[in-house]
């Protein structure tokens, strides 16, 4: 541990210090709030004022943690003080300074300090004022510095209230020495309410000079208003009764000689003089304290881009739920594709689309609504008397159609969407976690449907969520035991139903509960970092199963292998890619890769460069289920798609549903316009087969052509006996 240094001029400092009388308790009152309010403003555990003497760190007030008073040896502050700025600690564990202190090593286990540094009028460090964290943080910015030496100011300036009334518990002649130079307001007066006394402070404060001042009334910096109830203190005063203010820090309005008014706190005390009674107070100009408290108010309830209310307020507000038996809705917001209007159109555009979007969810909610701003993106609101998921969804709608509106920002048009889940109080949770947590699964599976979409939370949605953590080792388990298989599913060309390749899909093969299909644990799977280890190893092995069959007597074979988002987040598509093609010796053209639109608008920003770059392998890019989402000609435009693939819900009723029928037949003509293959998913008669064909669809995989098999079935339903890999 490193010991602080002894500052040269250390008996001035400790003298200075005395003045704050150290002997005498020190009240919490004054101090509670601004300590409360550091521990909202920074998210830390514990706040406290810290006085440094000779020998030992004296805390005359604190909240959080139990800390109490140390050495100076150990104490933070002795090295605070010294520091003309702050002292910041982000880990006290890595720091050589403090990384053996028994205050880091041992209880309360401090890993994060921020301490500022406190001086008297005279310029000595006296203390600090100090948060700090059992947990290490990450940074302690250019903004939080400023709200911690705002805070500061705060309490320095209610220990000169004290300095100065210790000064006059000593005596006349020493208080008007230390009045002289006090940054405050001295005023004294004599019980007929004649000024008596008056600083360098006062002549600043108020405009008048002390000569202008004694002698004369103090209704002088009394506004004319008030005057009379001043008057009738001094009466009640004058014929033995008890003053009212003595004794108490007080918040009034002054007035300067100029007529202006302006806030003050008033610090009164009374005392014998004589025969007679004399009046002190101590005045300080509170304009700007009170300025900087509501900015520290609003910036512990407010997110200051927006002026929402934050996370602090979204949580009491949910909390004061349970106090009444009227259940409620909460919703939460997610917008997408706002990390493209950063990336394209800057922060600062993006900034100024979150409060428009801001206004727009304002505007679609009553008055007693809470609208508040989670962070980045997301956004929670709070419907008081709302009972029904019914009730949740048409606010829902609402606010997703004046989110997805066009903007117009610095002359430029925006345009984002949002996904909302939603969660009813207490059906879907009895406190304010599991409400969250309810809405947060609900918004995940309204994301996985696409843009525009709102989900209202089932016990489904929980169930799956748990099934999913139980899952965890089970998938990792399977993953290296082998339990995971290829299937393939035959793709035909409609004019003669020849074989022209297979669509590969996972099965897993459980020691239990048999053979699962994607439907058991997809979901699972593909929210997990796994996920890229299981789709890698499908692609080769569907590689390397495609070529034997090419070897086997099918040249043009082709494999279509369906990508997990992890694949984007993960490693590097590409050459994962390249790679199987050359351990398997597949062409590139013999290998279609599938995307699915939940992929897309997920990984947006991160997928085109890995695709191109697969593309120029020669690898195909099928676009899977396309139609039932929101898919667009300029998301076909950007992406190096080569192959459409209807999705089998436009199949299964082409026959019969005439809208059905023109949704496929536009696909088609899409395709041809943009020169790209179309296929059609889940052909399961003879008629929709010909209806396909007829409308010029040229291939068809589904129930009609065989379901999916294994390589071994596979081979033998299409005499390929001895080609299995």
């Amino acid at each position: 541990m490193i010991r602080a240094a002894i500052p040269v001029h250390e008996d001035a400092r400790l003298a200075a210090v005395e003045e704050y009388d150290l002997s005498s308790p020190f009240g919490e009152q004054a101090y509670g709030p601004i300590l409360d309010l550091a521990r909202h403003v920074f998210d830390v555990p514990t706040a406290f004022v810290s006085l440094l003497g000779r020998d030992r760190q004296i805390l005359p007030f604190r909240r959080g943690l139990d800390l109490c008073e140390t050495s100076r040896e150990v104490s933070f502050c002795a090295h605070a003080i010294f520091n003309e700025a702050m002292l910041v600690v982000l880990d006290a564990t890595l720091d050589p300074r403090f990384a053996d202190n028994p205050l880091v090593t041992g209880e309360p286990h401090l890993r994060f300090y921020a301490g500022m540094p406190l001086f008297s009028p005279s310029g000595h460090a006296i203390g600090s004022f100090c948060i700090a964290d059992i947990k290490p943080h990450n940074a302690f910015g250019k903004e939080q510095r400023e709200r911690l030496q705002e805070l500061a100011a705060i309490v320095l300036d209610r220990l000169e209230l004290r300095r100065v009334d210790a000064a006059r518990q000593v005596g006349q002649a020493r208080f008007e020495s230390i009045a002289s130079t006090s940054p405050d307001g001295i005023i004294c007066a004599n019980a007929s309410g004649l000024i008596t006394f008056w600083n360098a402070a006062a002549e600043r404060l108020f405009g008048y000079s002390s000569t202008e001042a004694l002698g004369h009334s103090i209704d002088l910096i009394v506004p004319e208003r008030m005057r009379k109830g001043h008057e009738r203190g001094l009466d009640r005063v004058a014929k033995g009764g008890s003053p009212q203010l003595v004794g108490r820090t007080v918040e009034l309005t002054a007035r300067r000689r100029d007529g202006t008014e302006f806030p003050i706190e008033l610090s009164l005390s009374m005392w014998q003089e004589g025969t007679g009674i004399g009046f002190g107070s101590i005045v300080r100009d509170i304009t700007q304290r009170r300025a900087n408290e509501e900015n520290l108010i609003r910036l512990a309830h407010l997110d200051p881009l927006t002026e929402l209310p934050n996370r602090v307020v979204l949580r009491r507000r949910v909390e004061q739920l349970a106090s009444s038996s009227a259940k409620a809705a909460l919703l939460l917001v997610d917008l997408d594709g706002f990390k493209n209007v950063n990336d394209d159109l800057g922060h600062t555009i993006g900034d100024a689309v979150l409060r428009q979007v801001a206004e727009r969810l304002l505007s679609g909610v009553r008055p007693t609504d809470t609208v508040a701003r989670l962070g980045g993106d997301e956004f929670a609101i709070v419907l008081p008397d709302t009972s029904s998921a019914d009730e949740a969804d048409e606010v829902a709608q609402t606010l997703i159609h004046k989110i997805s509106r066009p903007m117009t920002v610095d002359g430029r048009r925006v345009n984002v969407c949002a996904s909302i889940g939603s969660a009813i109080y207490p059906d879907d949770g009895a406190n304010t976690d599991e409400l969250l947590s309810s809405a947060d699964l609900a918004l995940y599976q309204a994301k996985k449907e696409g843009r525009l979409s709102h989900f209202a939370f089932t016990p489904a949605l929980r169930q799956a969520a748990d099934l999913a953590r139980a899952y965890d080792d089970e998938l990792q388990h399977a993953f290296e035991r082998g339990e995971f298989e290829v299937f393939y599913q035959p793709q035909v060309r409609l004019t003669d139903d020849a074989l022209v390749g297979a669509e590969a899909l996972l099965r897993w093969r459980h020691p239990h509960a048999g053979l699962l299909s994607p439907a058991a644990f997809m979901s699972a799977l593909d929210s997990r970092p796994l996920s890229a280890d299981v789709g890698r190893w499908t692609l080769h092995t569907a590689a390397a199963q495609a070529q034997v069959w090419r070897l086997a007597g099918i040249p043009e074979f082709r494999i279509g292998v369906n990508l997990f988002g992890s694949q984007f987040r993960v490693g590097d598509l590409a050459v994962d890619a390249c790679a199987v093609l050359d351990n398997t010796g597949l062409p590139g053209s013999a290998l279609e890769l599938e995307i699915t639109e939940n992929i897309i608008l997920r990984h947006d920003e991160t997928m085109l460069r890995p695709l191109r770059a697969v593309r120029e392998l020669g690898v195909g890019i099928a676009f899977d289920d396309y139609g039932t989402g929101f898919g667009s000609l300029s998301m076909l435009r950007r992406l190096p798609v080569t192959r459409l693939k209807i999705d089998r819900s436009f199949v299964r009723d082409i026959c019969e549903i005439q809208a059905d029928a023109a949704i496929v037949r536009s696909i088609l003509f899409l395709g041809r316009s943009l020169g790209l293959e179309v296929i059609a998913e889940g052909v399961e008669t003879p008629e929709q087969a010909e209806r396909l064909r007829r409308k010029g669809c040229p291939e068809a995989q589904g129930y009609l052509f065989r379901r999916p098999m294994t390589a071994v079935e596979f081979a033998a339903q299409f005499g390929l006996h001895s080609a299995a890999a």
